[in-house]
């Protein structure tokens, strides 16, 4: 008899079996032993929760404690348990708790055998984490708060700020991991709120898909103190983590509308509440205020403002516990909710964490600047920034501050939280800015501008390194909206970079400056570089970095596109070893490619009219088998597929029982019937053999197998042939044939011809007696010993394995290549073309450094012609710039032109520029 439905069967998911009846009831009877509350039928969301359903599928992944030690296990039971999307991680939770509360301790029991902890410490708990095997009355703590429910969040929490340093660090970071894009936020975050503003973005751009990766960082070996340890981040984690992970705005709720009391619609309702309001009055006639008006009482509504709101708040309030406590979850939150934490959202958040960051002028000089954004006379401070235009003396006031004595070595306490909350600051910016819109935002903040000219300018200290690259990270996303003059003080900054030693600076400098104007009308122009700087750059095209020479070249691209900078690079440095390196960049990274392209078509040998003879040790082989793998390698053995050729069943049946009949029958075993050999023909050469009926006029049918042929050699198990004895003989007819014997090991041939056609005697050791006699070889078309036979067989001997093929290795193995060559196949005339293949895209389109060094050449020659230093070379009658770079490599050119098929287009317009100029 079928289980009767469920009354709520539209909400449960639960089947009313006699097995789930039968675990219920014994799950009843041990919680009324035990003493603890069990719900039958618990409830997640809007759907009743089958306790036998789930215990089993726990039990299946190893019991509580294994489910609970990994990562999203609860909810992937959830989704099992189609509880649905919405919040997912709080109804991971509560199916987590059902668990917990209802069958846990039954587990441990019946299970594991072991006694359950007391139910103070296990049903009276919160369900957060897993160890019950182990949890006892001494080890474990219970939880004081217990209307703390942060781990339905499914996260670990904000870690403190030492636990960062371990677990967001790349292996052979070097302590900079952050310097990169940010990578991926973690896959066990699947909830990401959504903080776009309502308004109208201010800016508006083309693309809304965002490709940067989120990477995270931390100060390395840095310790928390000062300021920073009055507060305990860690005591904070699960709250702080629940916010982040699921804070989310509030939904607009419907309004409501009730009808208004009065005496016409509700008089009964009005008396009453007339008569309460009167009997609610003092003595004077005005009523009573109540006892805690105007004070929020906890538990009354109010859940307080969510962690972005809280963080923005600490930052702004001066206060250093405060800050620190803020940019430890900016850090977290920027890293993780980077494509969705954006400045638009948070007024103020971009201008207090700029006002941060310029605090770390006061570290290492006597100033505290200030930012002003009104021209009231202000801005002719020394340490005043002006906030609407930028300052453009910002680099003369820094050289006329004040240094302060720091020692990079050993520093106070107070420097050390400073120099931690700026750096923090500096890395949330960073973060947040590799959001095109953030980027978008922050760039037309002129005091953020000033910072970084402030920051690129700091000491030559070991402290600031990390700081120097936060704010050349942020300059790259922020340059492609930006537009520089020569005397830009961010733009003299950024080429000051460029004589520096460090390789990471060296590079985002260049690309940041490569960056310039990207995004806007303007053109980069790239004036004002110094003379060093562009010596160094064509002195690092010839470092083994391609990442270095690829941004130096990038950069000489954008140089040499303007003729003034050219001019520049004739009349100031050597620009003959730059063209002569670009030459040699031309084939970087080249490999030789080398095609066949047929001339003569392939041709095709005859298909033989008999069958080859099978070998004996083939045949032996074959006999080991059982049907239909032996019908089925006979047939790989002796044919191969053709599509133009067919033969006729009754000739190939009757080769098969030729083959076997005799050596079957004296065994006593059978072969293969006919009908089911017809069959496994069609089953062995799957791709081409079909039996069919061929019908001619004038002609009975014919029943055939289309698509195959005889072999003309046969072949091994391994798709190996064999080699044929050309030794002749006299046939039963009188004519010289070739004695057709296949042999695949070299000395079984040689033996053969010893003994079958030269009667030589074998001896005990192998070899044969040296019997005196008249030889000559009869090996195919061999005339050797027929004028002056041999006297002795040794001298026969030595000549005819001159004929006798070479032995394959033993370790060789025949390959499937090996075995599906087809031997009729007779290979065409082919030529071979040779060129060069360097770096190129998807399409196949030249990419890479040799791209780069030719569109430079290009340049080069395009404007060599314009400057005033060729003109005046002209006028005076001597060797043109163009000729005196150019000619020397122009064979070299026209080379690369002829072999780099991906190149050829661009080096024919520069060798054309070259001719034209």
């Amino acid at each position: 008899m079928a289980p009767s439905p469920h009354p709520d069967s539209l909400s449960s998911s639960i089947e009313y079996t006699p097995e789930y009846n039968a675990f219920i009831e014994k799950l009843a009877e041990y919680h009324e032993k035990r003493g603890t509350e069990f719900i039958r039928e618990p409830r997640v969301g809007s759907r009743s929760i089958d306790l036998f359903k789930l215990y089993t599928m726990v039990m299946e992944r190893g019991g509580y404690d294994k489910v609970s030690d990994e990562k999203l296990a609860w909810r992937k039971l959830g989704q099992d348990f189609n509880l649905g999307t919405l919040n997912l991680p709080a109804l991971a939770f509560s199916l987590k708790t059902v668990y917990y509360k209802n069958l846990a301790a039954y587990e441990i029991s019946t299970v594991h055998g072991k006694e359950p902890p007391p139910k103070e410490i296990l049903e009276y708990q919160t369900a957060k984490g897993g160890a019950l095997l182990t949890r006892t009355m001494e080890n474990y703590k219970p939880r004081k708060d217990m209307n703390d429910h942060s781990e339905a969040s499914g996260d670990d929490g904000t870690p403190a700020r030492g636990e960062r340093n371990g677990s967001e660090e790349t292996p052979g970071s070097g302590g900079r991991v952050t310097r990169g894009l940010r990578q991926a936020p973690p896959q066990r975050i699947l909830f990401q709120p959504d903080t776009q503003s309502s308004r109208q973005s201010r800016h508006i751009t083309s693309n809304n898909s965002h490709t940067s990766t989120p990477q995270h960082s931390s100060q390395p070996n840095q310790q928390p103190r000062g300021a920073s340890t009055s507060y305990n981040p860690s005591s904070n984690i699960d709250n702080m983590s629940l916010a982040v992970a699921n804070y989310e705005p509030r939904p607009q709720m419907p309004l409501t509308l009730r009808p208004v009391i009065t005496p016409s619609n509700n008089p009964q309702e009005y008396a009453r509440r007339l008569k309460a309001k009167i009997a609610s009055l003092n003595a004077n006639g005005r009523p009573v205020p109540p006892a805690n008006r105007g004070i929020m009482l906890p538990g009354s509504g109010f859940d307080g403002p969510n962690i972005y709101v809280r963080c923005l708040c600490a930052l702004k309030s001066g206060i250093a516990s405060e800050q620190d406590y803020a940019l430890h979850h900016l850090v977290k939150i920027s890293m993780e909710r980077g494509d969705k934490y954006r400045f638009e959202s948070f007024a103020g958040l971009a201008e207090a964490l700029i006002e941060k960051m310029l605090e770390v002028s006061s570290l290492f000089y006597q100033v505290d600047w200030q930012i002003s954004y009104t021209e009231d006379g202000t801005m002719f401070s020394s340490n005043v920034l002006d906030g609407a235009e930028g300052t453009p003396n910002i680099l003369e006031r820094i050289a006329r501050l004040t240094k302060l004595d720091v020692d990079d070595n050993i520093q106070p306490a107070e420097f050390s939280d400073a120099l931690l909350q700026v750096i923090e600051a500096a890395l949330t910016m960073r973060n947040m800015v590799m959001l095109e819109e953030n980027a978008q935002y922050v760039s037309e903040m002129a005091p953020l501008r000033d910072f970084l000219s402030i920051a690129l300018n700091l000491p030559n200290l070991e402290s600031v390194i990390e700081l120097k690259h936060y704010a050349l990270d942020i300059a790259e996303q922020l340059t492609r909206y930006l537009h520089f003059e020569e005397n830009d003080p961010l733009y003299i900054s950024l080429l000051a970079q460029l004589q520096s030693q460090d390789r990471g600076a060296i590079l985002t400098s260049l690309r940041a400056i490569g960056r310039i104007s990207m995004d806007l009308e303007e053109n980069n122009l790239l004036r004002g570089v110094p003379k060093a700087a562009v010596q160094n750059i064509m002195d690092w095209t010839i470092l083994n970095d391609e990442e270095m020479v690829h941004a130096c070249l990038d950069f000489l691209y954008q140089y040499t596109a303007v003729v003034d900078n050219v001019d520049f690079l004739t009349t100031n440095v050597q620009v003959e070893p730059l063209v002569n390196q670009l030459t040699r960049l031309l084939t970087h990274g080249a490999k030789d490619v080398v095609k066949e392209i047929g001339r003569v078509p392939d041709g095709r040998e005859p298909a033989p009219d008999d069958l080859a003879r099978l070998p004996r040790e083939l045949l032996t082989q074959l006999l080991r088998l059982e049907e239909p793998d032996r019908s089925s390698q006979w047939l790989r053995c002796l044919f191969e597929e053709d599509p133009q050729q067919a033969i006729t069943q009754i000739k190939l049946w009757a080769a098969y029982q030729e083959c076997f009949i005799p050596t079957v029958q004296e065994t006593g075993r059978s072969i293969l019937p006919a009908a089911d050999f017809i069959k496994n023909v069609s089953s062995t050469f799957v791709d081409k053999a079909t039996a069919q009926v061929q019908t001619r006029p004038g002609e009975e049918p014919k029943f055939v197998i289309k698509g195959i042929r005889m072999r003309s050699v046969p072949v091994d198990f391994q798709g190996e042939p064999y080699h044929k004895c050309l030794w002749n003989v006299h046939s039963h007819t009188g004519a010289v044939v070739p004695c057709g014997e296949f042999f695949m090991s070299p000395n079984e041939m040689f033996r053969h011809i010893m003994q079958t056609h030269l009667r030589a005697s074998p001896l005990a050791d192998g070899k044969f007696a040296n019997q005196e006699n008249s030889y000559a070889c009869y090996w195919g078309d061999c005339n050797r010993f027929h004028q002056s036979p041999a006297t002795k067989l040794v001298q026969l001997a030595s000549h005819i394995k001159l004929h006798l093929p070479t032995a394959k290795p033993t370790n060789q193995q025949g390959s499937q290549s090996r075995r599906m060559k087809l031997s009729y196949v007779i290979p065409g005339v082919r030529q071979p073309f040779h060129w060069q293949q360097t770096a190129a895209d998807e399409q196949h389109q030249a990419a890479g450094i040799p791209l780069s060094a030719v569109l430079v050449l290009r340049n080069l020659a395009r404007n060599l012609s314009k400057t005033d230093a060729e003109q005046n070379v002209v006028k005076l009658g001597g060797v043109s710039f163009v000729d005196k770079l150019f000619k020397p490599v122009e064979p070299r050119l026209y080379e690369v032109m002829a072999h780099n098929k991906a190149l050829t287009m661009y080096m024919t317009d520069l060798l054309s520029s070259v001719n034209a100029s």
